[in-house]
């Protein structure tokens, strides 16, 4: 089995990720974490690499070739990625979901706990936060429509929603295991 994780920036994707890959002893890929590596390598943010891509898809298509591959070679791991849901049609497909606010809030504190990984810039304020993710999500939806026709923020694609806004990871993490009915070892 393959769970991929999807949602709204804030949302605790990677933090719930982590937990369930824990649990269950797989492996995890994380393609928010490569396409950051890869615009640090360019001298880039990620939000001017997200811009980058909206001319060049290659940003995208690359990591989205990798991922169709792990889908189609490996087994039993755990995938984080806005486009996971397509490129590895047969996982099961997770939406975590946030209210805009909080999940700004959320990004916001951790770049102030770990700007480097995050690799998003200087963002100084929650105001400027916000901004951001206002700017990245309509990125993501640019260049998704734009080289594979879909919205990676609409919940149909997706066999599992749940609302984080009021849960800990953790309570996230223990739905998702519920609802796959799957008991971690």
């Amino acid at each position: 089995m393959i769970i991929s994780i999807s949602g709204k920036p804030g949302s605790g994707k990677t933090t719930v990720a982590n937990i369930l890959a824990k649990r269950l002893h797989w492996p995890q890929y994380y393609i928010g974490e490569i396409r950051r590596k890869l615009a640090a390598k360019r001298d880039m943010t990620l939000q001017e690499y997200n811009k980058l891509g909206e001319k060049d898809s290659s940003t995208d298509t690359d990591v989205d070739k990798y991922q169709e591959k792990l889908g189609k070679t490996k087994d039993n791991f755990i995938i984080q990625g806005r486009t996971s849901f397509k490129f590895i049609p047969h996982s099961v497909k997770v939406y975590i979901n946030v209210d805009f606010s909080e999940g700004a809030r959320r990004v916001w504190q951790s770049l102030k706990e770990n700007p480097v990984a995050r690799n998003e810039g200087d963002i100084p304020t929650l105001t400027e936060c916000k901004k951001s993710v206002r700017e990245r999500i309509a990125s993501d939806k640019k260049r998704y429509k734009k080289y594979y026709n879909i919205d990676v923020y609409n919940k149909k694609h997706y066999d599992i929603v749940i609302d984080a806004t009021k849960k800990t990871p953790k309570e996230v993490a223990d739905d998702i295991l519920k609802r796959i009915k799957i008991v971690s070892r």
